[in-house]
């Protein structure tokens, strides 16, 4: 079979403001149905959502078009496949019900038509930002994800969106511009899974917002690559895999 995979992330439905998260969403919807017109699989790596938490009874208000849109690229039979991200984490299974995704939320190592990829929103991923690796650790506590659940939604969402806001913040900070691959913690982290597996041709990833196209020394003289697929809150970009090969667009 020949696959064409699209691969989108990073949209922050909700951030800076509903208004402006509209316009965003708009455009992101447009290239989503553009996109289902020729894919066999899509790939949504994380962060859609500035902040998502499935209550028993409510989700988020916000988000109703790239939903809608989601749902009706499912139900034409393609395949949806929604990587958790930092922001997005706390899925219960109103996505898989709902709109008929597929959701992960470990690195998904798969291959199409020869090519070995690891597909990931990449937060936490590599080495150092102990910090952030201890708070996920809280977020993924079943005791406080259900005393989260114990406040009213407009109380917990709103307390959320604030955390979400200022965490936003400081990861730009921590991330800043591109300097050097050796200064990148996700090509860290590429180069030393390969020294485990180095079967991997390409690590398609989300979370740094800055479209990136790395190449990665292996074993047998042939190279990995690490691309970022950047964002849709600044650079629009996404990436495209098609008869073997990964392109990176904006």
């Amino acid at each position: 079979m020949r696959h064409k995979v699209y691969f989108a992330s990073d949209l922050h439905i909700g951030a800076p403001t509903p208004a402006e998260s509209r316009k965003r969403e708009k455009r992101f919807v447009e290239w989503l149905d553009k996109a289902a017109s020729d894919a066999t699989e899509i790939h949504l790596l994380g962060d859609i959502f500035d902040f998502w938490f499935e209550y028993r009874n409510s989700v988020p208000k916000g988000g109703s078009r790239v939903l809608g849109a989601i749902a009706r690229v499912t139900d034409s039979g393609i395949l949806v496949h929604f990587h958790l991200g930092n922001h997005d984490l706390w899925t219960f299974g109103y996505l898989e019900e709902e709109l008929g995704v597929m959701v992960h939320s470990e690195p998904l190592k798969t291959e199409w038509n020869g090519l070995t990829c690891l597909v990931s929103h990449g937060d936490g991923l590599g080495p150092g930002d102990y910090t952030y690796k201890w708070i996920k650790k809280i977020y993924k506590n079943r005791i406080c994800r259900w005393l989260f659940r114990l406040m009213h939604p407009d109380l917990g969402i709103s307390i959320a969106r604030r955390l979400s806001k200022k965490s936003r913040a400081a990861r730009v900070r921590i991330g800043g511009e591109f300097q050097s691959a050796e200064k990148e913690v996700l090509y860290n982290y590429c180069v030393d899974y390969l020294k485990q597996d180095s079967s991997i041709d390409c690590f398609i990833m989300g979370h740094r917002h800055i479209p990136l196209d790395l190449e990665i020394q292996r074993e047998e003289n042939k190279n990995s690559r690490y691309i970022n697929i950047g964002d849709w809150t600044e650079h629009f970009s996404w990436a495209v895999l098609e008869r073997g090969k990964l392109s990176l667009h904006k």
